[in-house]
């Protein structure tokens, strides 16, 4: 468990839901998770609102842009001046998709795209300062970008964040059945020396021609149990669970076809 008050320039410190049924959203994930739903009472708000975990901020929730646009989860990456990545987005050959805006006094929030596609979004906190709490059952533990070149993507987030880039990361206990481990296919990133996110062709549905996306993973007690728990509620199954550098690991879509990631304790390795 790991709580915070705040993220280092760099950090994944936030995900959201961008939803097309605000309310199913929130019946589904409370029976997932746990969570319960605080949402903003101001009209200027559009109907935003917080996941939360024991009274403790985990995730975002609000409606999506429109009719016929899916439900997806966003990655907020933590940023000391959104305005300056934005500069760093367009000089690395990306695009942004909404520029800077101050969100009350909470923060100043902005969405990207990366030359490949992938959308990603940067926050500079205000009096939000993102996730309280990481790592614990039913808290945001992880995001990896899944695309089919994680190493071309590495000299773009590298000059967005100043990523450092790492060995991909190790596998399970008996080396094998490992998905996006050290053998080339995935690369870690790193902040000072501690890994913050990944990128790997195999953690993920990736249909031919789709553009890659960024896979927010939660973390959980049992994998097993957890995706039987959210077939159940009319979720489904997108990647059977297996073994990654991040613990044992299952791909999994929420009724309304948002994909995300359950992932369970490490396992020992000695």
């Amino acid at each position: 468990m790991s709580e915070r008050s705040g993220c280092k320039s760099g950090v994944p410190c936030w995900v959201e839901l961008s939803s097309a049924d605000v309310t199913l959203s929130v019946r589904f994930y409370r029976e997932v998770f746990g969570w319960e739903a605080v949402f903003d009472p101001r009209p200027e708000s559009g109907g935003y609102g917080r996941f939360t975990l024991g009274g403790r901020a985990v995730a975002g929730v609000g409606p999506g842009s429109g009719d016929g646009v899916p439900s997806v989860w966003n990655t907020y990456v933590a940023t000391d001046d959104a305005g300056v990545t934005a500069l760093k987005v367009r000089a690395a050959g990306g695009g942004v998709v909404c520029e800077p805006a101050e969100v009350f006094d909470e923060g100043v929030a902005a969405a990207f795209q990366d030359p490949w596609g992938a959308v990603f979004a940067a926050w500079q906190p205000g009096l939000h300062r993102g996730a309280e709490v990481t790592g614990e059952p039913g808290a945001f533990a992880w995001s990896e970008l899944v695309t089919a070149d994680p190493c071309g993507c590495d000299p773009f987030y590298a000059s967005v964040f100043g990523w450092s880039r790492g060995d991909g990361g190790t596998g399970g206990a008996d080396g094998t059945d490992v998905i996006g481990g050290p053998d080339g296919d995935r690369v870690e990133w790193r902040v000072d020396g501690r890994p913050v996110a990944g990128a790997s062709a195999a953690w993920g549905p990736l249909p031919p021609g789709a553009p890659p996306y960024w896979l927010a993973c939660f973390a959980v007690e049992d994998v097993g149990e957890a995706v039987a728990r959210i077939v159940h509620l009319g979720g489904s199954l997108e990647m059977p669970p297996a073994t990654t550098p991040a613990g044992r690991t299952a791909v999994v879509a929420d009724p309304q076809a948002a994909l995300f990631a359950v992932v369970g304790p490490r396992e020992a390795t000695g």
